[in-house]
């Protein structure tokens, strides 16, 4: 995922004409999204999406809700990235989980979004108690004038795909089924900031990626890709505690290979997870984590070696 496309771009508006909509937490913009999308863009009609913040889960749930695949602005690029032309990003919050699925259909859909196709998957519920089902959507469009299709489960190899599965897989170090699903190797974006410089003192200079602000759903040293607006490099990458020298924050560090001393601070990069190398682990001391990250080194090397191109 390239973080890189300019997001000066309204992702909350009132629609200026009849709009082709989706609807969803569309976390991770995966195949099965994406399916759905090209369905929008079939239609010949302006793309839209309307999505939220927090997600509903989130809402609902707090800090028992899974991790996310997907930041809202990676979400936002990934759906730049497939077309969409217009995003809505409605806050949920108590107001709209209590609004109740007429009023959905008839302030959001129908006045705010001038929805003239909706595409929903087949199991697509909404509204206070998601008491909104297809059938209500249908009926109420015979009334307001906008056509309802049913998007079927996207299948790969007779399984469903879904954000829950991915999520699944990369928990389990699975990141060529988790890439498969998705479309593209998974991705996490961010800014890059000043660390402690312990890699720099070691050997291994890193651009770090503070991840305290959202659990993610992978940790352990990756082999991946760095991608700035400076080049893409190779690079081993952690994500972690970083319990040897008594971390308490979650934090993405990507040492780039054969990079000629990029400096990425402030910048928004990108860093995709091609292989799972190991777990994160506790060394007694500098100088066996040294070690450590150079085993690292060399797996990635060979890593990429053996699969130029392939995520895993």
């Amino acid at each position: 995922m390239h973080p890189f496309p300019s997001l000066h771009h309204r992702i909350t508006h009132t629609a200026d004409a009849t709009q082709a909509v989706s609807i969803g937490n569309f976390d991770g913009v995966h195949r099965g999204h994406q399916a759905l999308l090209r369905t929008l863009q079939e239609s010949g009609l302006p793309t839209a999406v309307l999505t939220f913040e927090p997600l509903p889960r989130e809402f609902f749930r707090g800090t028992d809700a899974p991790p996310r695949l997907s930041s809202l602005r990676e979400k936002v690029v990934a759906l730049l990235q497939n077309k969409v032309q217009n995003i809505t990003c409605l806050p949920f919050n108590q107001a709209l989980a209590n609004l109740s699925a007429e009023d959905f259909i008839t302030q959001i859909l129908v006045k705010r979004l001038r929805c003239g196709l909706l595409s929903v998957g087949h199991d697509f519920r909404f509204g206070a108690g998601r008491r909104g089902d297809l059938d209500m959507l249908r009926r109420f469009g015979r009334e307001y004038g906008f056509l309802v299709k049913e998007q079927p489960p996207f299948l790969l190899d007779g399984e469903r795909v879904s954000s829950t599965g991915i999520r699944i897989f990369l928990q389990a170090g699975k990141l060529s089924q988790a890439a498969a699903w998705l479309g593209r190797p998974y991705a996490l974006c961010g800014r890059v900031v000043h660390g402690d410089h312990l890699g720099q003192e070691l050997g291994f200079p890193t651009a770090n990626i503070p991840l305290n602000r959202r659990p993610v759903p992978v940790k352990g040293i990756f082999a991946g890709r760095l991608l700035s607006p400076q080049g893409n490099w190779v690079a081993a990458i952690s994500i972690g505690l970083r319990p040897t020298v008594g971390g308490k924050q979650m934090v993405l560090e990507a040492h780039c290979l054969d990079a000629d001393s990029p400096d990425l601070y402030g910048q928004q990069v990108s860093v995709e997870l091609h292989h799972k190398l190991r777990d994160e682990e506790k060394y007694t001391d500098l100088d066996t984590l040294k070690a450590a990250i150079d085993n690292d080194v060399v797996n990635t090397r060979n890593f990429f070696a053996e699969h130029p191109q392939d995520p895993e």
